[in-house]
């Protein structure tokens, strides 16, 4: 599903317009990242858990050449299934 799918479907479920559904969320994933960069970590209960975890740095493999490179650590975002969205996707 593309995020434009996604608006759609959110306008129509919750009648609103295609227009007012984006600016949901938007609103919605600016939230989520400020969140995540002031505390690491954001429990949506039922739908699931969004943290922040770190990479350390390692040594990896250029597959067309084989030549080792340095992969830099790097901070990603992590997401755990909340019980109930797990059970609706069984």
């Amino acid at each position: 599903m593309t995020k434009a799918e996604l608006v759609g479907v959110i306008a129509k479920s919750a009648g609103v317009t295609k227009d007012k559904a984006a600016k949901a969320l938007e609103a919605y994933e600016v939230a989520v990242a400020k969140e995540l960069k002031k505390s690491g970590k954001l429990i949506l209960v039922g739908f699931g858990t969004f943290s922040v975890v770190k990479r350390k740095a390692r040594i990896g493999r250029n597959p067309q050449t084989g030549k080792a490179i340095k992969i830099p650590a790097k901070k990603v975002v992590k997401f755990k299934a909340g019980k109930d969205l797990a059970n609706k996707v069984k």
